[in-house]
């Protein structure tokens, strides 16, 4: 697909004097995989996002959410390298978007939020372009299985342009999922799927963040966030007004009633945690001084 082509180019425990075992050493904490840092963007008198610094770990599941107009889609295609830097800098598995994007981009799956499909290729001709611009080796055991899980054995042989919305949104996931990429980015990923795909989707999402990918999940279904996400980063015209865990948001805004995300949301949003949420970012340090 058009959008693709873009992103292509130990030692066991000894025994202690004293006859017990040493104490295990603490588990590694998991690698940060996507690094943010000081990202602005300007459209004409427009500051789409503003020095915005965040970062996904290995397993971590970050759902990105905020108003229209916040800034969270220039934010996922600026990472994807669709849209240029202007300020900032993006490093996806240790490198430097700016400074080695070749190698930065084979560690990245982006499926917009309306997946535009070449409308001469067929699905399965999608999926061998996908393996040969990211040089996946023997794919085609994994492609059928991506294909059987998003419902697409039956339109293996329809072209780009027959494909109806929702299809066009499982062959987006096919091609995504089949490199077993680092991080993945989604922007409103569950947009035209029947309940069936929903289910596979969403299903997909958490297997692929349990095997160590760093995911980004963009929506304005405050559910799908809630039930997906490990971490949320709140947008307000294109700043940052909450980076954390999902507990920590909810010890945020825990002057709101009651302790749904999309409560969470509108106290962070509208400035109910006690500053300007334009000039200042609540974070978890504070959430538990607030608690």
């Amino acid at each position: 697909m058009a959008d693709l082509a873009r992103l292509g180019e130990d030692s066991e425990a000894a025994p202690s004097d004293a006859g017990q075992l040493d104490p295990e050493p603490a588990a590694a904490p998991a690698a940060t995989l996507l690094e943010v840092e000081d990202l602005s963007k300007q459209y004409a008198e427009t500051r789409a996002v503003d020095r915005l610094s965040f970062a996904v770990r290995a397993g971590e599941i970050l759902g990105l959410v905020g108003p229209n107009g916040a800034g969270k889609t220039t934010t996922l295609r600026t990472i994807a390298g669709v849209l240029p830097i202007q300020s900032g800098r993006v490093a996806i598995a240790g490198y430097d978007l700016a400074t080695a994007e070749r190698r930065a981009k084979l560690q990245l799956a982006w499926v917009p939020d309306d997946p535009q499909p070449f409308e001469a290729m067929t699905v399965d001709e999608h999926l061998e372009f996908t393996a040969a611009l990211y040089r996946v080796g023997r794919w085609r055991a994994r492609a059928e299985e991506l294909l059987a899980r998003f419902e697409l054995l039956e339109k293996r042989g329809a072209l780009g342009g027959e494909l109806s919305r929702g299809m066009r949104q499982k062959l987006a996931f096919c091609c995504a999922w089949l490199p077993r990429p680092r991080v993945v980015l989604l922007d409103e990923p569950l947009s035209g799927l029947d309940p069936h795909g929903i289910r596979s989707a969403k299903a997909a999402i958490r297997d692929l963040a349990a095997e160590g990918s760093a995911i980004v999940l963009s929506s304005h279904l405050l559910d799908l966030v809630e039930e997906l996400g490990t971490h949320l980063l709140v947008l307000r015209r294109g700043r940052k007004v909450y980076d954390g865990t999902m507990e920590g948001a909810h010890r945020a805004a825990a002057a709101a009633e009651g302790t749904s995300l999309e409560e969470v949301f509108f106290a962070v949003t509208g400035g109910e945690l006690g500053r300007d949420p334009e000039r200042a970012t609540a974070t978890e340090g504070e959430a538990e001084g607030q608690a």
